[in-house]
Formats: C-alpha cells, sequence, structure tokens
C-alpha cells in the first residue's frame, strides 16, 4: 500500500507521517517511511539546492527538473522496491505536490508537466492521498512561528508571497475534488492527537478492504 501526506506549507504532514508510520509499525506492518525531495542519497544533494534560500533565481521549469529528478530516483530505488517487498510505504510528498506548487502556483504548463510526472513516476500512483488542509496564511504563520524558535529554518518555498501559497492551496482542494476516490482531506488545525487518531482510523479501513488481508 502506497500512501501520501499532501498539503500546504505549515500542516504538519512530517509529523503526522511520522506518527502513521510508527503506528504501523507497533501493530506488526512492515513500513518504509520517506519523503520528497529527499528520499534517497541523490535524493538528499538535490534537497539541498531545491532548500537553499539563495536559489531564489531558480526559475519554475528548473525546480520542476529538479523535483522530476529526485522522484524518479525516489520510484526506482525505494517506493517500488518496497511496495514489492509488501511493505507499506508512506511519502511526505509525492507527484501531487508538483500538480500544485509549480503546476497551480507557478502555472506551469500542465501538459509538460504531467508528461514529465509519467516519465518520473512510471505511473505509480497513491492508493491513498491524505491532504492536511489549511489555510496559506495559517500555515505560513506556523512555519514562520517554527522558524523563530529554531525548530525548521525557512526554506525557498517559505519565502514566496502569500499569493503564490494562496494558489498552491486552491489547487490542492482541486486535485482532493478530482479525485474523491483517492484522496481523504483533514483539517490541520485539528489538535495533533485527534488528528493522528483520525488518520488511523481511515488507514485502518483502508488496509481491511486489501485481499490480503
Amino acid at each position: 500500500m502506497f500512501i501520501t501526506f499532501e498539503g500546504p506549507e505549515g500542516g504538519g504532514k512530517s509529523t503526522q507521517a511520522r506518527l502513521l508510520a510508527e503506528r504501523l509499525h507497533t501493530t506488526g506492518y512492515p513500513v518504509a517511511l520517506t519523503r520528497e525531495p529527499g528520499g534517497t542519497p541523490a535524493g538528499k544533494a538535490i534537497r539541498a539546492i531545491w532548500d537553499d534560500p539563495a536559489r531564489s533565481d531558480l526559475l519554475p521549469i528548473t525546480d520542476l527538473l529538479l523535483l522530476c529528478a529526485d522522484r524518479a530516483q525516489h520510484v526506482g530505488s525505494l517506493i517500488r522496491p518496497a511496495l514489492e517487498r509488501g511493505e507499506i510505504v508512506i511519502s511526505d510528498r509525492y507527484a501531487d505536490s508538483t500538480r500544485a506548487y509549480q503546476g497551480y502556483g507557478s502555472g506551469l504548463d500542465v501538459d509538460v508537466m504531467e508528461t514529465l510526472l509519467q516519465i518520473a513516476t512510471g505511473g505509480l500512483t497513491p492508493d491513498l492521498t491524505l491532504l492536511l488542509d489549511i489555510p496559506a496564511a495559517e500555515g505560513l504563520a506556523r512555519r514562520h512561528s517554527a522558524s523563530q524558535s529554531g525548530a525548521s529554518p525557512l526554506d525557498r518555498l517559505d519565502q514566496r508571497s502569500l499569493e503564490y501559497h494562496e494558489r498552491v492551496h486552491a489547487g490542492y482542494l482541486k486535485l482532493a475534488a478530482q479525485e474523491p476516490a483517492r484522496w481523504v482531506t483533514l483539517d490541520a488545525r485539528t489538535d495533533l492527537k485527534t488528528l493522528s487518531e483520525r488518520i488511523w482510523q481511515i488507514v485502518q479501513a483502508r488496509l481491511a478492504q486489501l485481499p490480503h488481508s
């Protein structure tokens, strides 16, 4: 089973992905927890470029190509092999992030973007995508607060305009509406424990539907 966490900045995706992985592992499921960009050694090098605030001159098409390079390596060397071993793969971001940020946010050509995503993923689509939804202004406020406390430094995306992040947020809602069977939208402003429990209930229900369950 392939599960992805998506959403605007400040929604708590990384925390909830980790909590889900820990609970699945404790329950006895084999789990691979990963992220994009940076889920592989090559991906970490790409992420170093991607996160660098000094790289504000990178063009949207450059962003897209960097992310697709990271994703091709990620799928080929980590995600597909883990799925073939029967593991549950949980990824903090995947191809839908590119659709939201580079598509809706930066306005890249949809056909070009989808062609590159198809090449990078080999057509691999998540079984379940959890959208941790939060208004752009609130999510950015969370990120800036975390940065000021020293917990998480701001990256290039965090420093983009509120208007950009509002386009990304709207894009996520459109993506979720297009595939309601795959996407589940959750309010990221819900307290951490309650949200974690809701995610666990959703994942349990999906696992119960698998043929081998």
